[in-house]
């Protein structure tokens, strides 16, 4: 890619930090000088936010992207005005502000299929406020796929010099435990995993499947779907020649990663993959969504309601997303 990529900045859910630490993210200069980013909100909401923080951008609202200059110190934004502002609740879970983070997102793939844009980048929404607003989607991941027509996608995280993927995502533990007994679900994951992997890497990336019972089973004695479906899955995998080895017990494989034993670690369930990395740093932790059409980062947090409209969020992660949606636009391809 040799023009600087547009990246789409959806603010997320208004009552919680995410219009704060977008606002934040673009007061860095790197981000004018290796890309053409603007925010996807309400102008309303994000000059609550400026007051809120104490940043000092001068806003150009606009209608379209052909109006936005694209000029450090400035901050353009596709303004959809769908706020009451008088009933706004800074921390409160509010349908208004679920309905509002899904509008956001809309536009922004709307975008996207228009081939508008290079990459999204998202600030953290809400689930109970989706609920409470009757939108379909539990989040992120499962809404842009959606409007993506995108079938089958894969959560990755980057944290350091680790790349996690993620097996299965927001499915309550006992179904994904359910789902690692099944072969063929794993090695269709790990597949997917190590063709994104490739797409990354230049050179023969190794992957390390992470087993899913303590001590991987322990020879069966303390489960089986290491024996009856995941080593098996492995295997095949690496007779067809992929460089991939497990399953490694999970509370070594992503401590080996660190070190560089491996590329990347399939994380076989949500909170096995999440907690390592957040351990390793949890403002730098940054989600790409493997298998859309269009590039996706993502913070890895919440709204944290708790300090929401205090001034005082930290946009690393955010910022961090960016820097990732920039490094990974020119080369990313929806495996």
């Amino acid at each position: 890619m040799t023009e600087r990529p547009i990246l789409a900045l959806t603010i997320g859910d208004p009552a919680g930090i995410g219009p704060e630490i977008s606002l934040k993210s673009l007061a860095e200069p790197f981000a004018y000088a290796e890309a053409r980013p603007f925010l996807v909100g309400s102008a309303k909401v994000l000059e609550l936010a400026q007051q809120q923080s104490g940043t000092h951008l001068k806003f150009n609202i606009v209608n379209e992207l052909s109006q936005c200059k694209f000029e450090f110190g400035t901050v353009d934004i596709l303004d959809i005005d769908n706020i009451d502002m008088a009933a706004l609740q800074m921390g409160v879970v509010q349908a208004q502000c679920g309905q509002a983070a899904f509008e956001y997102i809309r536009m922004a793939v709307d975008l996207a299929n228009q081939h508008k844009i290079d990459a999204i980048v998202t600030a953290p929404i809400n689930k109970e406020a989706l609920k409470a607003a009757h939108v379909p989607y539990i989040g992120h991941t499962e809404m842009i796929a959606d409007l993506q027509h995108a079938e089958s996608v894969m959560t990755m995280f980057l944290i350091e010099k680790v790349k996690i993927f993620f097996l299965t995502r927001h499915v309550p533990l006992i179904e994904a435990c359910r789902q690692c007994g099944d072969k063929d679900f794993v090695l269709a994951g790990i597949r997917r995993a190590y063709r994104a992997l490739q797409s990354f890497h230049a050179d023969s990336p190794k992957l390390a499947v992470a087993g899913l019972n303590p001590h991987s089973g322990e020879g069966g004695l303390l489960g089986r779907e290491e024996i009856e479906a995941i080593r098996p899955a492995v295997q095949e995998a690496a007779a067809d020649g992929l460089n991939v080895v497990g399953p490694v017990p999970a509370d070594s494989v992503f401590h080996f990663a660190r070190k560089g034993q491996y590329d990347a670690v399939l994380s076989l369930y949500h909170d096995q993959g999440h907690i390592a990395s957040k351990m390793m740093d949890f403002e730098r932790t940054v989600s790409i969504t493997i298998g859309l059409p269009t590039l996706r980062t993502s913070v890895d947090h919440g709204t944290a309601f708790d300090i929401a409209g205090k001034g005082i969020a930290s946009a690393v992660s955010m910022v961090e997303a960016v820097r990732a949606a920039i490094t990974y636009a020119g080369v990313y391809q929806p495996v």
